[in-house]
Formats: structure tokens, sequence, C-alpha cells
């Protein structure tokens, strides 16, 4: 009866073969492949419908409070002409009139500048800077009317502008990859090439976000290059200090099609450099340097998936199946 067990011992021994990997579903070779991005024309046309929106209540609401204000030009500088002098009340009460009637809209008496503060312009950009978060504070309603807009416009104008600036993220993020897949099936080195068109993603936004625009702004601005930088950067990253506000310089003229260029590069640099913050994040967070346990939970996650897996042979006992005589 032993010599019958044994030989029946190994027989119950199943042999495990190679371990099959699931099926992936091709896809058809006339069907396309549905995009990454959905819908990101509709929203851009939503966003800028919300703006033109905004640009022409802010305009018709405002620019009446604006034309009032126009005599005080006039009204205000008479007297430095007629007298030598002012006496400190005087001064004092003219000083607070030109600063209350420069947040209204009027700069100074040589005004040479092409766009009213409150012009289609004007407004367009203040519309820009309120839903973006920007806020320079150079500029803002005077009207009760306009005020109140203000907050219903900037409370459904906000989370439009995350929105857009979310796809538009997803959208060049999509152009990044799809150049790297590329990439990667010319060249037999995957990971060289996703690092070079990295790179080349990141030294491309640099240059059209933060290296090219000062130069716009040192020639329409006057600005020195290290201060056209200075604004480029406070102004994508929204802090808005307002030290440095575009168009605001009554020497110069400026054309009317400035201000819709800045904003439009406003609202993609926005984007790009959310995208570039939100790798930051990512490579901050995953840093051994900063959680010492992302590095063991790393260490065991790389040594899970290099350690082999071998299958387990099976036999009657250990399955409850013995044989007997």
């Amino acid at each position: 009866m032993l010599e019958q067990q044994e030989q029946a011992g190994p027989e119950t021994v199943k042999k495990v073969g190679p371990v099959r990997k699931p099926r992936v579903k091709e896809r058809a070779p006339g069907r396309r492949r549905r995009c990454v991005v959905p819908g990101t024309p509709l929203l851009l046309c939503c966003y800028l419908a919300y703006l033109a929106l905004g640009t022409s209540v802010f305009r018709a609401l405002e620019r009446g409070a604006a034309r009032d204000s126009e005599g005080f030009q006039e009204e205000k500088w008479a007297p430095l002409r007629n007298y030598t002098c002012l006496n400190s009340s005087a001064l004092d009460a003219l000083i607070r009139d030109i600063i209350q009637k420069y947040r209204s809209g009027v700069i100074f008496p040589s005004n040479t500048t092409s766009m009213g503060r409150w012009e289609l312009a004007g407004s367009f950009f203040f519309s820009v800077s309120t839903i973006t978060t920007i806020g320079y504070g150079n500029l803002s309603p005077q009207t009760m009317g306009a005020r109140l807009f203000c907050i219903f416009f900037a409370f459904l104008g906000i989370p439009l502008n995350l929105v857009l600036l979310n796809r538009l993220g997803r959208l060049m993020l999509s152009w990044v990859q799809r150049w790297a897949c590329w990439l990667s099936g010319t060249q037999k080195n995957q990971a060289r090439a996703r690092w070079f068109v990295g790179s080349c993603a990141f030294l491309s936004g640099l240059l059209l976000f933060f290296l090219l625009p000062p130069l716009l702004f040192s020639h329409m601005e006057g600005w020195s290059y290290e201060e056209g930088f200075y604004y480029s950067f406070i102004t994508l990253s929204t802090v808005g200090f307002g030290d440095y506000v575009i168009g605001m310089n009554p020497e110069r003229k400026y054309p009317i099609w400035y201000k819709n260029v800045v904003s439009t590069w406003i609202l993609f640099g926005m984007a790009w450099l959310a995208l570039i913050i939100n790798l930051v994040i990512s490579l901050m967070e995953s840093s051994t340097v900063l959680c010492p346990c992302s590095q063991r939970y790393l260490l065991r996650m790389w040594t899970s998936d290099t350690k082999p897996h071998r299958p387990k042979a099976t036999t009657g006992k250990s399955r409850g199946k013995t044989t007997h005589s």
C-alpha cells in the first residue's frame, strides 16, 4: 500500500502552465481615437462671450461716471495757472481730488493715451484681470451698480476661468504626450525621448511666456528688461501687486490691439504656469527628502515589481485530495 501511495503521489501533482496575460482589446483600424480634451473650443467661446458680457456692462456703467469727471482737469488746474502759490490746506485738498479723480479714470491733464480706462480695451482688460484674480488695484468700479455686478461677475467668472485653465493645461499636456509617443517610436531609448520632449516643452513655454514678452513691454512701456520679466511673473502667478501695470504711461500712445494681445498672453501663460507648478508640486510630494516614508513605499513597490513571480506547485495533500488504496 505504501508503494501505491508513493506512486500515486507524483501523479496528483498538477502541472502549472505559463501564466496567460489578459487580452487587450484592440481598436479597429478604421475607428478614430476619441479626443482627449473634448469641448475645448466650445468652452473657449463661452469664456470669450462671458468676457464680452463683462466688458459691455462695465463700460456702460462706468463710462458715464468717467465723463462726469472730465471737467476736473480745467477746474482744478486753473488755479495753478493763475496763482503762483497755494496754502497748505488748498494744496492738500487738490492732491486728494487728484487721487480721487485718478481712481475714477482721469490721469493727467497731458494724457495722450489712445485708450480710455473705461473704453472697450480698458474694460476688457479689467474683466480679464478680475476673473483671473490678478487684481492690480489701479482700476476699480466707482458706481454701486458696477460694484454689485462685479461681485456676480467674479462669482461666476472665477470658476469658469479655472475650468478653462485646467482644460488648456490638459490640452498642452496631450500635445506633449503625443509628441513624446511619436518620438519614442522612432528612437530606441524611450526615456531619453520623453526627457527631450519635456525639456523642449518647458523651454518653449519659458521663451514664449517669460523671455520674449519683456521685450514687448520694454518697447511699449519704456521699462527695462528686468522690470518686464518681473511684471510677467507677477502677472502670470496672479500675485498682481499693481506697481507695474501696462497702458498707464500718459506720455505714450498705445495701439488698440496691445491690451488684447496681453490678455491672450495672460490666459495661455497662466495655463502653462499652472501646469509647471502642478508638476513641481508632484515632484515635491514624491520627493524622498521631504517625506522619508515615501522612500520605503517606493522601495517596496520597486521590489514587488522586480521580484519574479514563481507559481507554486500544488500537491494532492495541500488541495485536500489524498489517494487511498
